[in-house]
This record gives structure tokens, C-alpha cells and sequence, in this order.
């Protein structure tokens, strides 16, 4: 058996893009160790806050309840201010993770990396899947931190561009709503938070990973995330049969190997 170590931006993250990963990983007894860059302070903020509770709080606890029901063995912060969306006044923030010194970052969760003897972490592609501020950073540190503690193997977390085009098709046809819930339509291939399409193209991809026996551990993790995560969502609207189809799969780049997907595991 073998530990997973896995770098998510902010709370909710590792359900969206790794959560099937996760609950596989833990189901077939690896050590799976989960952690946050950031304290998402800057998300939507509910309006059922208790007196003293601040969004931080109920983020942290949600994560909480994610990685229980996802299996996760250990949820580490890394203690960093979320950074806000591209050209946020928040990007200015000294102690947000985008102004946080690379080497310095990557330390500490190199330290976590070494603690646990990791074999394998997870990134994001190079362009953090959207474009996200803190979700690029991710990436140059988890590239960083993975070569001081000298893990073994790193894989990009990322979208399958064509792949979303596709069930954005199907869910189309079956009059479900939009994925961001607004009145424009997304577009995978329009500019993201960067500038740049959503996600990759499949031709950029390496690993295609069936989490399809996870799919309910997957979406129940993304409904631990109610303050970000409505029962309205995209996420949560769509049939399950049509989630399962959309989301079965989780895509991922391997640091080193050839581009080509093929149907694979991070542990292979």
C-alpha cells in the first residue's frame, strides 16, 4: 500500500476534481492525506452564519465532513488567505497564498510530504484548470515541493476539455441548467479566469481514472460543501445518471509520461 498526498487550493476543491480519487484510493487501502493552500475566506458566504461564525469556520468544518466521508486519513492546512479571483484587491494581500514566497510554500508542504513518506501528490495543470489565482499556484508549488521532498510521482489534476463539451451536450439536450448558473451560458472553449480555454485538451492528457464505484462518495463529499455547493448547482441538479456519466472519470496529467489518456491509476 502506498500514500496519496493530495493539494487542493480551497475547501470543496478535492471534491470536485479529485473526489472519486480520493475515495478509491482510501477504499483500497492506501493513506490518503488531504491539504488546503487556503482558508477559502473568500467564497460565498451563507445566510445561516451562527453569532461568531465566520465563513472560515464553516468551510473548515465542511471540509471536515468532506474528507470523512471521502475517507481521507489526515487534513493538513497549509495556512495560507485565499487570493480572490484575477485582479481581486484581495491578489494584494501579503499573507494571501499568491503573494506567499515559492520556496517557502513549498516547504511547508514539503514538510508534509516527507512526514508521510508520500509516493504520490496531486497538483493542478499548468494554468491551475481556470485560471484561478491561487489554483495556478498550486501548481508551481506543488511541482516545487514534490522535487525537495523527492516524491516519487506527480499528477496535474485537470478538466478534459472535450470531454465537458460533450456533457454539456447531453445535459443540454435533457434541459438541465447551465454549469455556473447564470444567464450566459459556459463556454469550456471561451476564455477562463486567465484568458485561457478551461481545462486541457484531451490530447494533453495521460491518465483516464474510473472512479465510477465512487460516484456517490463523490457527490455526497460535494454536498459537505453546502456553502459553496447549493442543492441549486449544477452539481446537484443533475441526474444521477447523468453526474455518473459527467463525472465517472477524473482526469490527470503525469508528470514525465508521454501525452496519450489511457484508462489507468495513479498507484498502476
Amino acid at each position: 500500500m502506498g500514500t496519496l498526498v493530495c493539494f487542493h487550493a480551497h475547501p470543496d476543491d478535492e471534491s470536485i476534481s479529485t473526489g472519486g480519487t480520493i475515495a478509491r484510493a482510501a477504499a483500497e487501502g492506501h493513506r490518503v492525506v488531504l491539504v488546503v493552500a487556503t482558508n477559502g475566506d473568500h467564497g460565498e458566504t451563507p445566510d445561516d452564519l451562527a453569532p461568531g461564525e465566520t465563513l472560515v469556520h464553516r468551510r473548515q468544518a465542511e471540509a471536515a465532513r468532506s474528507a470523512e466521508v471521502l475517507g481521507v486519513h489526515r487534513l493538513v492546512w497549509l495556512g495560507y488567505k485565499d487570493s480572490g479571483m484575477t485582479g481581486w484587491e484581495q491578489n494584494a494581500d501579503p499573507e494571501s497564498f499568491l503573494l506567499a514566497d515559492l520556496d517557502d510554500a513549498a516547504e511547508r508542504l514539503a514538510q508534509i510530504l516527507r512526514e508521510e513518506s508520500a509516493d504520490i501528490v496531486t497538483t493542478y495543470d499548468w494554468h491551475g484548470n481556470y485560471g484561478h489565482p491561487d489554483h495556478i499556484k498550486v501548481h508551481q508549488v506543488g511541482h516545487r515541493a514534490a522535487e525537495f521532498a523527492g516524491t516519487p510521482a506527480v499528477f496535474e489534476a485537470t478538466m478534459n476539455r472535450d470531454h465537458i463539451v460533450k456533457m454539456m451536450s447531453m445535459v443540454s439536450e435533457l434541459g438541465a441548467a447551465n454549469p455556473d448558473d447564470s444567464d450566459e451560458a459556459f463556454d469550456p472553449s471561451g476564455p477562463a479566469d486567465d484568458g485561457n480555454p478551461f481545462g486541457m485538451s484531451e490530447s494533453e492528457l495521460t491518465h483516464a481514472v474510473d472512479v465510477t464505484g465512487y460516484i456517490s462518495q463523490k457527490r455526497a463529499s460535494m454536498r459537505c460543501h453546502a456553502s459553496q455547493i447549493t442543492d441549486t448547482s449544477f452539481f446537484m441538479q443533475m441526474p444521477d445518471e447523468v453526474f455518473a456519466l459527467g463525472f465517472g472519470t477524473e482526469w490527470f496529467i503525469k508528470k514525465g509520461a508521454a501525452p496519450g489518456v489511457q484508462p489507468g491509476w495513479l498507484f498502476d
